[in-house]
C-alpha cells in the first residue's frame, strides 16, 4: 500500500478565481491553462496499520499539525472512503521549486497525492476521476492531472451530483461535472515560461482565503466571472492556431480583470510588490518592441512571462535585467500527472496517466 507519484505545476491562461461551492471545489467559471515541465512535486504515500493518525513531510520537514495537514488528511479521507479501508497514511511530498509563494505548488502538490493515494489504496480510477478528485483538494491540481494544454469545465452540477463515478454516467452527463481535459498535448506549440520570483516565502494572502474575499466584497466579481467564457473560447482558438499575438491578448487580460476583481474586495487584496508591476511595464514595453513575449500573475507576486522557444534567451535577459528580481525559473510544455519511482524521475518508465 505505498506508491510514489510525480506532478507538474501548471499555469492558468485564462484564471481560475472563485468558486460556486468551497466544500467541493467547484469552480465559479472554467479556465485554461498550461502544464508546466521543468518543475515537479514527488510524492510518497504509504498506508500503514500501525499509524495512529496521517503523517505529513513537506520539503525535508515533517508537518506537525495546522491547516496543510489538515488539507491532506482531509483528502485521504475520500480516498479511504472512496476505497473501503481505515488505515491513516505516511505522506512524504517534495517540491524542486518554491512552495506556497504563487508558483502553483498546491495544484502539482494534490495531483501528485491523488495519483499516489489512490494507486497505494487499491483504487483504478480514470483520468477524469482522477481528476475530479484532484480538485477536491486544490481546484487548479484538476488540471495537474493533464499535460500540455488543459481546459477546466466548470460544470452545472450542484453539491451532491458532482461526485466521482462518472465513469457510470452518459457522456453528455459526464459533460456537465468539473473536471479538467486536455485540448493540446505538450508538444503541439512549445512555448516556454520564464518565471521571475520577486518575492521569497508564502504569500500572506492564501488564494481560497483570497477567492472568498473576493466573492464576498468585491463589486467586480461578478463582472470577471461574466468575462471567463470568451475568454476561453478565444484562447482555446489561440492555442489551436499557435497565434501568439492572440493568446498574448487574452491571457494578459485575463490576468488584469482577475487581480482587478482581487483589488476591489474590502479590504483590497493585492498580491504585487514593486518589482511586480516594474516587469509588467517592462514586458509590455518589450512586446511594442518586436520581441514576442507577454505575462501573466497568479495569487502571488511571481510573474509568469511566456515567448517562443527561439526568444528564450532575449526574455530570460528582460527578467534578469529588472531590478528586484531574486531568482529566474525556467519550464516548458510538461506532460500529466504519472507513477514514479522512488523520487528519482525516469522518464522511460513513468506511466503517463493523462495521456495524449
Amino acid at each position: 500500500m505505498k506508491a510514489f507519484a510525480l506532478a507538474h505545476p501548471n499555469i492558468a491562461l485564462v484564471k481560475y478565481w472563485g468558486k460556486r461551492d468551497f466544500a467541493y471545489n467547484l469552480p465559479g467559471a472554467g479556465s485554461l491553462s498550461l502544464t508546466l515541465g521543468g518543475l515537479s512535486t514527488r510524492t510518497c504515500v504509504e498506508f500503514d496499520a500501525a499509524l495512529d493518525a496521517d503523517s505529513l513531510q513537506l520539503d525535508g520537514k515533517a508537518v506537525e499539525s495546522g491547516g496543510k495537514l489538515k488539507r491532506v488528511s482531509q483528502f485521504l479521507d475520500l480516498v479511504r472512503e472512496r476505497a473501503g479501508i481505515s488505515q491513516h497514511a505516511r505522506v512524504i511530498s517534495e517540491n524542486d521549486f518554491p512552495t506556497g509563494a504563487g508558483l502553483a505548488s498546491s495544484a502539482s502538490g494534490f495531483a501528485a497525492l491523488a495519483l499516489a493515494a489512490t494507486t497505494a489504496a487499491g483504487l483504478e480510477l480514470s483520468a477524469t476521476e482522477l481528476s475530479i478528485l484532484a480538485r477536491r483538494g486544490s481546484g487548479s491540481a484538476a488540471r495537474s492531472l493533464f499535460g500540455g494544454y488543459v481546459e477546466m469545465n466548470d460544470g452545472v452540477y450542484a453539491i451532491g451530483e458532482d461526485g466521482t463515478k462518472v465513469a457510470t454516467r452518459s457522456a453528455e452527463e459526464a459533460s456537465k461535472a468539473a473536471y479538467a481535459r486536455q485540448i493540446a498535448p505538450a508538444a503541439h506549440w512549445d512555448l516556454r515560461c520564464v518565471i521571475a520570483v520577486t518575492s521569497a516565502g508564502e504569500k500572506d494572502i492564501g488564494s481560497t482565503e483570497g477567492m472568498v474575499s473576493t466573492q464576498n466584497t468585491s463589486p467586480y466579481y461578478e463582472q470577471w466571472i461574466a468575462s471567463v467564457p470568451g475568454d476561453i473560447e478565444r484562447a482555446a482558438a489561440a492555442v489551436a492556431a499557435r497565434d501568439f499575438a492572440a493568446l498574448a491578448e487574452v491571457a494578459e487580460a485575463s490576468c488584469l480583470r482577475m487581480h482587478a476583481s482581487a483589488m476591489g474586495a474590502d479590504p483590497g487584496i493585492i498580491y504585487w510588490n514593486a518589482t511586480t508591476v516594474a516587469l509588467i511595464h517592462a514586458v509590455r514595453k518589450a512586446r511594442a518592441g518586436g520581441l514576442p513575449v507577454f505575462f501573466t500573475i497568479d495569487a502571488g507576486p511571481q510573474v509568469k512571462v511566456f515567448c517562443p522557444a527561439e526568444a528564450l534567451d532575449e526574455c530570460r535577459a528582460l527578467l534578469a535585467g529588472t531590478q528586484g528580481v531574486r531568482q529566474i525559473l525556467e519550464a516548458h510544455p510538461g506532460e500529466g500527472a504519472r507513477l514514479c519511482g522512488d523520487f528519482v524521475s525516469d522518464a522511460a518508465a513513468a506511466k503517463d496517466v493523462a495521456g495524449d
